[in-house]
C-alpha cells in the first residue's frame, strides 16, 4: 500500500539571505531544477497523495505546481513548524502511516523513500528515520543528532559522535493529536516514542547535501555530478 507523502516547503529561508528575497527556498534552483522537483523526483510506487505545505510566498509555490497532482496545505498566518504543520494537513494526508521529506536537500544513491518503505515495520515501529554519519552529511555542521542501536532503535547522541537526521522518515501521526501545542516540532513526538522504544533508524545508501545556505548549491551541485559519473 503506497504511503502518503508530506513534503515540508513553508520555511522562510533565511539563511539563504538575498536569494531568497522574492522566491520561496524550495523553488530556488541546484543543478538547473528547484529544489521542490528534486525533491518531487523522489516520489515512485511507494508513494500515494502528496501533500507540500505553504507559508511564505506561497503564491509562487502553488503556481510552480498547477496542474500536477500535488495537494497544497497552506499555513498562511504562522508557520506551524514540522510537527504543527504535518498536523495541520493530516486531512489531506489520510491514511497512517506516513512519508515526511524536506525540500531543502538533494540526495545521491538509493531512493530514500524506498529504502524507508523496505525497511518499514508497523509492528515494531512508530517511527522510522533515514541517516548518516555526520562526517558523511555534506553542509551540515555539527556531531549528529542520534545514536543507532544494535537492534535498530534510535537515542538521542547527547554531544556524542552521531548521526545526522536527514529529512526523511516515516512516521505513524495518531500522537500528533496529544500535543498541546498550535506550532511544534516533530522532536517533541520522537522523543515519545524513543521513550517507548518505538523509534528506529536507518543509514542511507548513498550522499546527501544540505542546501540551506548559499554555498549548499554549490556543495549540492558538486554531489549531484559525482553520482552521476
Amino acid at each position: 500500500m503506497p504511503f502518503p507523502l508530506m513534503i515540508f516547503a513553508a520555511g522562510l529561508g533565511t539563511r539563504m539571505g538575498a536569494l531568497t528575497a522574492n522566491r520561496p527556498k524550495p523553488l530556488i534552483k541546484v543543478a538547473g531544477k528547484p529544489l521542490l522537483d528534486h525533491a518531487l523526483d523522489l516520489a515512485g510506487a511507494d508513494v500515494g497523495q502528496i501533500v507540500v505545505n505553504t507559508h511564505y510566498l506561497s503564491a509562487q509555490v502553488a503556481r510552480h505546481l498547477q496542474g500536477r497532482s500535488v495537494a497544497l496545505s497552506d499555513e498562511p498566518g504562522q508557520i506551524l513548524e514540522t510537527g504543527g504543520g504535518l498536523r495541520h494537513a493530516l486531512p489531506l494526508l489520510g491514511a497512517d502511516p506516513v512519508m515526511t521529506l524536506n525540500s531543502d536537500a538533494v540526495w545521491t544513491g538509493q531512493n530514500p523513500l524506498t529504502q524507508l518503505a523496505a525497511h518499514w515495520d508497523a509492528d515494531r515501529m512508530d517511527a522510522l528515520l533515514l541517516m548518516l554519519p555526520a562526517r558523511q552529511a555534506t553542509g551540515h555542521a555539527g556531531n549528529g543528532d542520534f545514536l543507532i542501536g544494535a537492534d535498530g532503535r534510535i537515542s538521542r547522541a547527547a554531544g556524542k559522535p552521531g548521526l545526522v537526521y536527514l529529512g526523511a522518515q516515516i512516521l505513524k501521526t495518531d500522537g500528533l493529536a496529544h500535543i498541546d501545542k498550535t506550532v511544534f516540532s516533530l522532536n517533541l513526538l520522537w522523543d515519545a516514542m524513543i521513550a517507548q522504544g518505538r523509534a528506529f533508524g536507518i543509514v542511507h545508501q548513498g550522499g546527501w547535501c544540505d542546501v540551506g545556505r548559499p554555498e549548499g548549491i554549490a556543495q549540492a551541485e558538486s554531489l549531484l555530478a559525482a553520482g552521476n559519473v
